[in-house]
């Protein structure tokens, strides 16, 4: 029996191959901060990604994708998903280190149980760690990380092109090392807060042996909340000195991970 061609044949490959391009920065945008959880709908992330692919498909010159019902379309698929959520991961890995450094202050400071709904994730976050957060947040905006960020993402199709199994040049190896840096910048973002309120423990401390009829409680959670924020106010400029220079090593890594280091 003769099968009636309505010459839907190209169209039909040319929505696999933006569907195929998707997958990427779908990926990408669900593990990315700025645009996961529960700020942006998954509706909108999903649209966008679509939007993406199709400037995609037009811009960057493409192998042809593999077929949609292959063997090979399932490898292809899980490539493109692991290198989109390595693009987002690393940015994760970036805003979680505001966080680390403000459990070490406010743990220290006494403030360790003054929490809040992040609006972010929807779990509960410390009140100087959402303050954190929002001041990268601003800061990652206001340096065009977005933009490189998005950029960068373009870019990753034409070093690792979509289909052409090219992810043993994924440089996972990044992602760990700079996790590393991670943990060594937030230690450097709270160590003078966390020293001046071992200076303050211990001058209570001192007058507590001194006195043992004053109220060490009494006396030292004020002390150490006003000398706290008294140090935070101090060192804002040196932390958000921190802050920018973990974007631009966060993006920097982000383009050495694609063995893309010539893109800026």
């Amino acid at each position: 029996m003769n099968v009636l061609d309505l010459g839907f044949g190209s169209l039909e490959a040319q929505l696999w191959q933006v569907l195929f391009l998707s997958i990427r920065c779908g990926a990408a945008l669900i593990a990315a901060p700025m645009v996961g959880g529960m700020v942006v709908p998954p509706q909108v992330r999903m649209l966008l990604s679509l939007i993406l692919a199709v400037f995609i498909s037009s811009w960057v010159p493409l192998p042809p994708a593999p077929d949609m019902m292959s063997f090979a379309a399932v490898l292809a698929v899980i490539q493109e998903m692991v290198i989109g959520a390595a693009l987002g991961f690393l940015l994760q890995v970036a805003f979680a280190v505001p966080l680390i450094a403000a459990e070490q202050i406010a743990g220290t400071m006494g403030l360790a149980i003054a929490t809040s709904i992040d609006p972010a994730s929807g779990a509960q976050s410390g009140a100087l760690g959402t303050y954190f957060g929002l001041v990268l947040t601003l800061l990652f905006y206001a340096i065009g990380g977005h933009l490189l960020w998005f950029e960068l993402l373009i870019e990753s199709y034409r070093v690792l092109p979509a289909g052409s199994f090219a992810i043993a040049e994924l440089n996972a190896i990044d992602i760990v090392m700079f996790a590393g840096y991670g943990f060594a910048t937030a230690a450097a973002i709270a160590l003078p807060v966390v020293l001046v309120l071992l200076l303050v423990q211990v001058v209570t401390g001192t007058i507590s042996r001194s006195a043992p009829a004053l109220n060490l409680f009494a006396l030292g959670l004020p002390a150490g909340v006003l000398a706290g924020i008294a140090a935070l106010i101090i060192v804002m400029p040196i932390i958000v000195e921190q802050f920018i220079a973990l974007l631009q090593t966060a993006l920097d890594q982000s383009a050495l991970l694609l063995n893309a280091g010539g893109v800026s």
